[in-house]
């Protein structure tokens, strides 16, 4: 598997008079869709290095100067360079690389740019929602009320300044120190890590969630490495945490690898559907394998609406999402600020609908469920978090249009190697097995719909 290619990019920290400037990211985005953000992008190949005569860009890459003022242009309709008068001060306050898990990567230059009068920005409507001035105690303090969606590095700026407004260091922490697990925690009190699992690509990670308020149950969601070594790399960043149960959303290995060996050498409960316990000890049955699954452990089972930890205060319960998985269970708020929904949906790849667990008349009707329930943030079990439900309704979409496809092929008499070749194209030869599973749930699913014979 190719690593995943490095940008460099630039982000502009906006300051007056002791307030910063925040957008929001439309939720359509392939890059941190629905997410609170400093202004900026990539830097491109045209961006010129040749020097800035205005002395306030002195000591700085020209070509980063000028890809910041382009992208400030772009999204907020304000040319820094042009407006260079209105610069007071221009300080660079940090680097941060975007992690491994990321499909796209960013090595990302911060820059504080302090403003002598507020300019009056004209937002670029495909890229940004909405934006706002805001001192950066205030915008901690939404973040801690679980209203902001901030990728790591953006928090840790709010948070230097916040600190000190005067600061030019974000006090980034190395997000790629080697050998060590970071969580990160895009929405308050949801920490995610990014976990190397035998999973298939193009992913190379399962998310593992560590959730639960001071004082209520803290809950490690699908640890799943993929070796001896990833398996020390988690636990001895969740131990440092702490944790007081392991749950998994659903049977499949690359969410329950290690997942028994973690709860009891923590000796801690481990929690799931009933389907999922009993679909695990009847594979182990029939393959004669043993122990029983989770024996000697304690093994909590929950079911659609238990209650299973508490997030800033609110009730985090179990959802059943079958489609994928018939024991699969998504985990949110009371508050709907987010949803953990296991393999509903990738953030990297593609969901495969795989009988008899899957079922795709199941699927369809689960993303529209939790598509109706609107949950502010989308967490999938691989990929970054999403703002907002657009890449549900666009995987619904999209499922709907392969039907249709798988349809009309099936009506022309095609079989299904003819349908394979016609349908996924361009798909990786290795998944063209899985691809093939997807074409046999969809013509079943047509079947039962009565729109084939």
């Amino acid at each position: 598997m190719k690593p995943a290619p490095i940008f460099d990019a630039v982000t502009a920290i906006l300051v007056h008079q002791g307030e910063l400037y925040l957008a929001r990211r439309q939720r359509k985005l392939a890059a941190f869709p629905g997410y609170q953000a400093f202004p900026g992008g990539k830097v491109d190949r045209g961006d010129s290095s040749e020097p800035l005569p205005q002395p306030q860009f002195a000591g700085h890459e020209a070509r980063l100067i000028r890809a910041l003022s382009r992208e400030l242009d772009e999204e907020l309709g304000f040319d820094l360079i042009a407006n260079a008068g209105q610069v007071e001060a221009i300080r660079m306050m940090g680097i941060a690389l975007t992690p491994p898990a990321a499909p796209v990567r960013f090595n990302t230059h911060f820059f504080r740019v302090d403003l002598r009068t507020r300019p009056d920005f004209k937002l670029c409507e495909p890229e940004l929602e909405s934006g706002a001035w805001g001192t950066a105690r205030h915008w901690m303090s939404v973040y801690e009320q679980g209203e902001l969606l901030l990728a790591p590095p953006t928090q840790a700026a709010v948070r230097a300044l916040a600190a000190n407004p005067a600061s030019a260091d974000a006090g980034f922490f190395d997000f790629n120190e080697a050998g060590v697990l970071r969580p990160l925690e895009a929405l308050c009190g949801v920490r995610q890590f990014f976990v190397r699992s035998n999973t298939l690509p193009p992913a190379m990670h399962t998310n593992c969630f560590l959730i639960g308020d001071d004082g209520a149950r803290r809950v490690l969601v699908d640890p799943s490495p993929n070796s001896r070594e990833e398996l020390e790399r988690l636990y001895l960043a969740a131990t440092a945490i702490g944790f007081d149960e392991v749950f998994l959303t659903h049977h499949h290995p690359d969410h329950r690898q290690y997942a028994d060996e973690i709860a009891r050498r923590a000796g801690v409960p481990l929690g799931m559907s009933a389907w999922t316990l009993q679909h695990i000890r009847s594979a182990q049955a029939r393959y004669g394998e043993g122990p029983a699954y989770g024996e000697g452990l304690d093994i909590r089972t929950y079911a659609d609406g238990d209650s299973v930890t508490r997030w800033l205060g609110h009730e985090v319960r179990a959802l059943a999402v079958p489609g994928h998985d018939e024991g699969q269970l998504a985990l949110m708020p009371d508050s709907r600020a987010w949803c953990i929904v296991g393999d509903l949906i990738q953030g990297i790849g593609t969901v495969v609908i795989a009988p008899p667990e899957g079922d795709m008349r199941k699927y369809f009707s689960t993303l529209e469920h939790v598509i109706a329930l609107d949950p502010r943030v989308i967490y999938p079990s691989h990929g970054l978090a999403m703002g907002g439900v657009h890449y549900l309704e666009q995987a619904l979409r999209h499922r709907q249009m392969r039907e249709e496809q798988i349809r009309s092929l099936f009506g022309a008499g095609r079989s299904i190697d003819e349908m394979l070749a016609e349908v996924y194209r361009e798909v990786d030869p290795r998944l063209l097995p899985l691809a093939k599973i997807n074409i046999e749930s969809h013509l079943t699913k047509l079947r039962q719909d009565g729109a084939i014979a």
